[in-house]
């Protein structure tokens, strides 16, 4: 690493608090210096109140017991989507059940459960999800709530594999809906941001298991994007674009490709791709930062579990002391936007870790960033300096606004109220939906006041 580069980090790391480890926390015994945080560290939550629950009818007591109640999981989200000033409930620490319904390709689990748990299980029984995030550290419940993705132009996000689920509504009554029976009503409460009720199961369709490999390239021209950016979206199963905007570069091109076997491959990979260069070794997102915690590349074969995601289980993923922010904007208009962004490249780039490119199929999920348009994700890691991201967000959003701009349910943004409901045209018949199972506004809080209910 270079010296000026680690000082640079280092300072930025300084600054904020450490990272707190990917476990559920335990009701009781906390010190004053060990708050509830967020695992970035970023946001202190508004109450340490926080009951576990492992079954049912756990959940159902808990429900019954608190007028104000919110669901807290991975506590992977940067904005205050799942805080509450009053009480927690925790599914995190339920047993890690997981249903396998080999004739009918579906697993149910419960939804605390994360994707590094269940996915080893499912390769061990022959199965597979048909994508996973960057991180498999995240719970499956709160993915699918905030419509959280992983890469591919024929992808859904991780919410579009839902079969079926179960939640626990405000009067503590147990609902099942599934996509077979319940079509629209199970299209709104998919993607429910929290504010239906406490989910507790949730069925995932799967597919055959399958082996995977991946390579990096290096320092792809940004304006190869212009004319060939459908070419270089089409040229794996999944792929990130990776850049910091201080060059006319992509600074790394992630391919993620199927493979047949965990042979090695018979066709050496290109040495150039669209004018990057093969990496000749393992590379981390933020290229400053080693590469250990980051799944294998260089073409080596390994479970699909093991290459779609960026990190490894076992370690902090990213940075680890980060803001995140993204933004989907149509994926038609996925080049334009792109320009749009590295025109704003010296005012982004000194207060960026990463920025991460995506495309994500379109899906009939009311409250996806998704719904009913192919897409594009920007996503920005930020070092941890929430006064000047602040203030670029607004920059960026504007820059975007023209493409009708969506962010990213579980991240920072500032876009208004009144443009989120222009944006999500099932937003009012959500509301409904949510009125009916939750009338007093139970899971409500001041995120989902402003964003959802307040517009």
């Amino acid at each position: 690493m270079k010296k000026r580069t680690f000082i640079k980090l280092s300072s930025a790391l300084m600054t904020a608090p450490l990272f707190s480890p990917l476990h559920g926390w335990v009701a009781g015994g906390r010190s004053s210096a060990d708050k509830l945080k967020n695992w970035a560290g970023n946001l202190e939550y508004s109450t340490q109140k926080l009951d576990q629950a492992k079954t049912l009818t756990q959940v159902q007591q808990t429900v019954k017991k608190y007028d104000k109640l919110k669901v807290l999981g991975t506590r992977h989200c940067f904005n205050n989507i799942a805080d509450t000033k009053d009480q927690f409930i925790s599914l995190t620490n339920a047993d890690a059940s997981m249903v396998l319904d080999e004739k009918n390709k579906t697993v149910m689990v419960n939804s605390g459960l994360k994707y590094g748990q269940l996915s080893p299980y499912l390769h061990e029984k022959g199965f597979a999800l048909h994508n996973l995030a960057s991180l498999p550290h995240i719970s499956v419940a709160g993915a699918c709530a905030t419509a959280t993705h992983g890469s591919g132009e024929k992808h859904g996000n991780l919410s579009t594999a839902v079969a079926a689920m179960e939640i626990v509504t405000a009067n503590g009554d147990v609902v099942q809906l599934s996509k077979k029976k319940d079509g629209e009503k199970f299209n709104a409460a998919v993607v429910n941001l929290g504010a239906l009720g406490v989910v507790t199961k949730i069925t995932l369709n799967v597919e055959p298991t399958f082996t995977m490999g991946q390579y990096v390239y290096e320092n792809v021209p940004l304006d190869q994007l212009k004319d060939n950016f459908d070419k270089i979206q089409d040229s794996g199963y999944s792929v990130s674009l990776f850049t910091n905007w201080a060059t006319n570069d992509i600074t790394e091109v992630w391919l993620k490709f199927k493979m047949n076997s965990m042979k090695p491959l018979k066709r050496l990979p290109d040495k150039e791709f669209f004018g990057g260069k093969l990496a000749t070794k393992n590379l981390h997102p933020i290229p400053e930062l080693s590469a250990e915690n980051c799944t294998e590349q260089m073409g080596v074969a390994g479970p699909w579990y093991e290459r779609m995601p960026h990190f490894k289980m076992g370690f902090t993923p990213s940075s680890g002391v980060e803001l995140q922010s993204e933004y989907f904007v149509p994926r038609k208009h996925a080049v334009d936007a792109i320009m749009a962004i590295s025109r704003l490249g010296k005012q982004i780039t000194p207060h960026l870790l990463t920025s991460e490119i995506r495309t994500i199929a379109a899906d009939d999920l009311w409250m996806s960033p998704c719904y009913k348009q192919d897409s594009v994700a920007i996503h920005f890691t930020w070092k941890q300096d929430w006064p000047a991201v602040s203030k670029l967000l607004p920059v960026i959003e504007k820059e975007l606004s023209v493409y009708d701009v969506r962010p990213h349910w579980g991240k920072l943004f500032t876009i208004a109220p009144d443009i989120l409901a222009k944006r999500y045209d099932k937003l009012s018949d959500f509301i409904a939906l949510a009125k009916e199972y939750d009338p007093k506004g139970k899971f409500r809080n001041d995120f989902l006041n402003l964003n959802v209910f307040g517009s």
